[in-house]
């Protein structure tokens, strides 16, 4: 399987305030005479279908099945391997990632603070 590329706007190595992260997001070329719509060799690729994920892959991060968690009820239902938790305040957040830790599941939306907190 090749890799994908990275999809980014026309023109983002040559005009300066398209390098932001905001700005570098793929816009679609509409000139008449760009190459990278006429899809001329040599130029940038544009998204296709054919670069979409597998199916069995779609609707997971990181490969992983996910439920989202928004108390330490919810948490003690999940059965997959992968939580993410939801929009709660810092306090909560941090009694969730403990007891996930105890039960060895994996948080997919885990922040580095929040990882020395509790070491």
């Amino acid at each position: 399987m090749n890799k994908k590329p990275k999809f980014y706007r026309s023109a983002w190595n040559k005009i300066k305030k398209f390098r932001t992260k905001k700005k570098l997001k793929w816009r679609r070329a509409y000139g008449g005479d760009n190459q990278r719509r006429l899809k001329k060799k040599g130029y940038a690729a544009i998204p296709r279908i054919g670069y979409g994920n597998p199916k069995k892959d779609k609707g997971k991060i990181k490969g992983i099945d996910f439920v989202r968690v928004e108390n330490l009820k919810d948490l003690e239902k999940v059965k997959t391997k992968g939580i993410v938790i939801g929009n709660i305040g810092k306090k909560k957040r941090l009694e969730i990632i403990k007891k996930a830790g105890e039960m060895k599941l994996e948080i997919l939306n885990k922040y580095k603070e929040e990882t020395n907190a509790i070491d």
